[in-house]
């Protein structure tokens, strides 16, 4: 098998954009993480980069958003929105973004998203309450639900020795 050969049965993985330096968040700062795991899959070109806010319309800078309650679930069943600082419903844009993720996650063939933590778009496991005090509560962002509402498993940046062995062991082939 050549190394093209090789290359060609490697899944592509979604990533926000912020983890490789870009400054898409949303104070126009980025979230990079220096890690052996990240600069592997750039240097085999199996990285797609994605900043959900700013597909779904968002300008950089823009005031901070977070979920009113429940989460990305209850916000994709329009139970629940997303509301700036300034008190605007950015729903729609939060929607538009989490759509234009997926589609871009199945353009591009990702088995899997590496996601930031916290974010009301791409938290995976815990994001911002509403209060906009800084305060945590369990829950999903609104594209890491519909991605994995698509069958797409979402990791945040802490967990990408946990994506390596998912990666691994194939089960993205199922």
């Amino acid at each position: 098998m050549t190394n093209t050969e090789e290359h060609d049965e490697l899944p592509n993985i979604l990533i926000s954009a912020c983890l490789l330096g870009n400054p898409v968040r949303y104070d126009g700062t980025d979230l990079f993480i220096d890690h052996p795991l990240i600069k592997k899959w750039l240097d085999q070109d199996r990285l797609i980069a994605v900043c959900p806010e700013v597909e779904g319309g968002m300008p950089v800078p823009r005031a901070p958003a977070e979920i009113q309650t429940g989460d990305g679930k209850l916000v994709l069943s329009g139970k629940s929105c997303v509301v700036d600082v300034e008190g605007e419903d950015v729903t729609n844009s939060f929607i538009r973004g989490a759509l234009k993720s997926l589609k871009m996650a199945l353009d591009n063939d990702c088995v899997a998203a590496i996601l930031t933590e916290h974010s009301p778009s791409c938290g995976s496991n815990r994001i911002y309450d509403g209060s906009f005090t800084k305060t945590k509560r369990d829950g999903v962002g609104v594209t890491t639900s519909m991605l994995e509402q698509n069958h797409i498993p979402v990791f945040n940046q802490e967990q990408l020795e946990d994506l390596q062995v998912y990666l691994e062991s194939g089960d993205w082939q199922d």
